[in-house]
């Protein structure tokens, strides 16, 4: 903790979850200061029937444990940010990671919506905050916020905000909503 006027601690863990291929990998290596970890490994034959490539054909890698990257926000408060794994055989890696963490960005894909579901089903049951981030591939459909609320039957204050996870800027306006998001939650209680 800091000096406790504030109440939050220093060193912020956050998560960045969603479906295989979103590009979560993606999202933290755009906004990290440091050359981020990765666990990344070859998919091979092994991963045929279990690893559902549908959508993300030409992926050749996967993370099999976490991404982990690093931003200081001043000398008080440092965001460290957690990529989970985004194949079903790896989730048992979520329980470790969300430890401690403050809240979620999940990434969302309208390509292959359905594979939000995981996510925003264990944050919701851990009663952790996140948004949804669509991540705007090309050439995904673009769909409004409304739609997607309805899809993923969110609850009307849970966040929805568009991004580029290659993009740093973009990346950033997520993780800044995320923290506003989680700081009003807090106000609630």
């Amino acid at each position: 903790m800091n000096d406790g006027s504030d109440g939050f601690p220093s060193a912020l863990k956050l998560l960045i979850a969603g479906g295989f291929g979103v590009g979560k990998t993606t999202f933290v290596g755009a906004v990290s200061e440091i050359e981020p970890l990765h666990t990344e490994e070859l998919l091979t034959t092994a991963g045929v029937g279990t690893d559902r490539l549908t959508g993300v054909e030409g992926k050749c890698t996967t993370t099999v444990a976490m991404d982990f990257g690093r931003i200081t926000i001043s000398r008080d408060h440092v965001l460290y940010l957690f990529g989970t794994p985004g194949q079903e055989r790896f989730w048992f890696m979520w329980d470790e990671l969300s430890s401690g963490a403050m809240g979620a960005v999940v990434l969302a894909d309208t390509r292959r919506l359905e594979d939000c579901f995981p996510a925003v089903d264990f944050f919701e049951s851990r009663g952790i905050g996140f948004l949804i981030a669509v991540n705007e591939f090309d050439p995904a459909c673009r769909y409004e916020s409304d739609d997607v609320r309805s899809a993923l039957d969110l609850k009307p204050d849970t966040p929805i905000v568009l991004c580029d996870a290659r993009d740093q800027r973009s990346a950033t306006g997520v993780l800044i909503n995320l923290i506003h998001h989680l700081l009003a939650q807090r106000a609630c209680r």
